[in-house]
């Protein structure tokens, strides 16, 4: 993935405008950790290597998203606060459309549903920067 630097956010008409730097509209996931715990919970050893756990973090992140039907119109990506921690999410969105094929504004909330109750979120997903 291509590593975007963010020079601002703005409001323009009410609206996010996000059409100078890449964002994904997304599920900030819980933490490697926690994916890894979901595969481990299907029955596989815990990681040994560091490739062990690169591994199982996409198999966690593969389970999340098939079990709670968000698979086929969603992408695994890393992605960054404004004070540049980074994390793993569920992209749904993103103003990046010609690397990531996904819409460029968010669905409505019966589509993302199942996963927020899996991540037991109360807010709904948010625009990060790519990382």
């Amino acid at each position: 993935m291509p590593n975007h630097v963010t020079s601002h956010i703005k409001l323009k008409g009410g609206r996010l405008d996000l059409t100078s730097t890449p964002h994904r509209w997304s599920s900030r996931i819980k933490g490697d950790e926690w994916l890894i715990q979901r595969v481990v919970d299907l029955g596989h050893p815990r990681p040994v290597t560091g490739d062990d756990r690169i591994d199982m973090i996409l198999m966690g992140a593969e389970h999340v998203r098939m079990s709670t039907n968000v698979y086929r119109y969603t992408k695994f990506r890393r992605v960054k606060t404004s004070k540049g921690t980074k994390f793993w999410c569920i992209a749904f969105a993103s103003d990046d459309t010609l690397f990531e094929r996904l819409p460029t504004s968010a669905p409505p909330e019966e589509r993302y549903k199942a996963l927020k109750e899996a991540l037991q979120k109360t807010g709904p997903p948010r625009w990060y920067q790519a990382a």
